[in-house]
């Protein structure tokens, strides 16, 4: 559905929406990465969070990244300083192919001063991972089943007592994606196409 080529040219030039911060408002920035080591099969990169007591996102499949430290020069650089420090991948020397629409973190559909700004990679090869303290496992899967949602799943997860399903994205290695990394992705698919049809949400 989605090739690497098309994935270049559509988002080239795509004007992401951006929100207005306030003196308050975290950032946080994700690098969203791809690659192809088989032609016409283009595999997307999600890392699973370590388990943490407090965390809102403990041992959720994400993209890797985090918050933007006073020291980055922009969001951009932000998630490609995560990405190595999370997962020892150095982004620099990849293809930056652009920026997606920003999310608000709706952590258990609980609203918070902050956004994160997701960024689009490519990779070339087959690099090795040094993950840190914050990750669990690193996982490449192919892009085609999320775009053409024929791996949508659900999940059931307790909410203030109650039990309440979840829409998401159930990868062949069993890892089940949703919240906002599923977000970001029906993002990053309408960005690729308008016209994108999202999966049958219960």
């Amino acid at each position: 559905m989605f090739q690497l080529d098309t994935i270049r040219q559509r988002l080239t030039g795509y004007q992401h929406e951006q929100f207005t911060t306030g003196v308050r408002t975290r950032e946080a920035a994700v690098a969203i990465i791809l690659r192809e080591l088989n032609p016409g099969e283009p595999e997307i990169l999600f890392i699973k969070r370590a388990e943490k007591a407090g965390d809102p996102w403990s041992g959720h499949m994400a993209f890797p990244g985090g918050h933007k430290d006073p020291l980055d020069l922009d969001l951009k650089h932000a998630a490609i300083r995560e990405t190595l420090e999370e997962i020892g991948l150095d982004l620099r020397p990849a293809t930056y192919l652009g920026a997606l629409d920003q999310q608000r973190a709706m952590p258990r559909r609980r609203h918070l001063d902050m956004l994160i700004a997701p960024f689009v990679f490519e990779l070339e090869g087959d690099p090795a991972f040094e993950p840190n303290y914050e990750v669990a496992e690193v996982v490449w899967t192919p892009l085609q089943p999320l775009a053409t949602n024929a791996i949508h799943d659900t999940m059931e997860w307790p909410m203030a007592g109650q039990p309440t399903i979840f829409n998401g994205y159930r990868l062949a290695t069993g890892h089940f994606v949703w919240g906002l990394t599923y977000r970001m992705l029906k993002t990053f698919f309408t960005a690729l196409d308008p016209d994108w049809t999202g999966p049958p949400e219960l």
